[in-house]
């Protein structure tokens, strides 16, 4: 069992967290929500979910359970921050709960990364400015941003609201054809296990906020998971453990057999 902590801003997508815990093997998502003042989806508000003193508050919680890396779950108290910034903001949390930690900023980077995928468009329920702001840290990690399309939405609450037929029309509005993958950066959006579907009618690779949290909480714990339904993200199966008998034969042959006898 690995065991991953998410420090989720509020209640407005939380939910997705259980239902991937459901849908991955032997993988245990510690939730702990922090609080918010304002859930606008303004600079200054997003950039106050995600201040220390904030994220600290959630560390004894995380501890308690004996998780193994943490995760700050949301795009734009990660990204506002720029990419040194919130580099120091995740430096500061793992200090403070004593194993690594990251952010959904940083987990985009990483998942891009690891589809190998060169360009994206996003997809995006905040403002035009702050939309920009994402795509220049993506682009500070060295991804290039074929283009961005934002459905300004006023509130976190307002993202919570969306069924996945609006999902789907704005990830279909953000699509390029030159564009590897599209990416979702808000998690407050519902998305948990709707990312095949979502691959399906785009026919490439789509990366939500609250799967790509997921994905790097297990990338800093050193554990792939498999899951259909979360996307291609998840797609690789790990190898399995090789066979105790295959094991306990291997052994006796590199130790000159059970009792020590040169193996034939």
């Amino acid at each position: 069992m690995t065991t991953v902590g998410i420090l989720y801003p509020g209640h407005f997508a939380e939910d997705d967290f259980p239902r991937m815990e459901i849908l991955l093997d032997a993988v245990r998502l510690v939730v702990h929500r922090t609080d918010v003042d304002d859930d606008a989806y303004t600079a200054d508000a997003l950039t106050r979910t995600g201040v220390p003193e904030r994220l600290a508050a959630g560390v004894e919680e995380l501890q308690r359970a004996g998780v193994e890396s943490v995760v700050w779950a949301s795009g734009g108290g990660s990204f506002l921050y720029g990419w040194e910034g919130a580099h120091e903001q995740t430096a500061a949390l793992a200090r403070a709960v004593g194993v690594s930690a990251s952010s959904t900023a940083l987990g985009f980077v990483h998942a891009v990364r690891e589809l190998d995928a060169v360009r994206v468009a996003v997809a995006s329920t905040y403002p035009e400015r702050l939309t920009g702001l994402f795509a220049d840290f993506l682009r500070a990690g060295g991804i290039e941003v074929a283009g961005t399309r934002a459905e300004p939405l006023g509130s976190a609450t307002e993202a919570a609201a969306w069924d996945l037929g609006r999902v789907k029309e704005l990830a279909v509005a953000a699509d390029r054809p030159e564009a590897d993958a599209v990416l979702l950066p808000d998690t407050a959006l519902h998305t948990a296990g709707h990312e095949a579907e979502l691959e399906k009618l785009l026919g490439k690779p789509v990366l939500t906020a609250n799967q790509v949290t997921v994905r790097e909480g297990l990338r800093l714990a050193d554990r792939r998971a498999w899951s259909p339904a979360l996307g291609r993200l998840f797609a690789d199966r790990e190898a399995p453990p090789a066979p105790v008998a295959a094991w306990g034969a291997g052994r006796e042959r590199a130790h000159g057999g059970r009792h020590g006898r040169p193996g034939k």
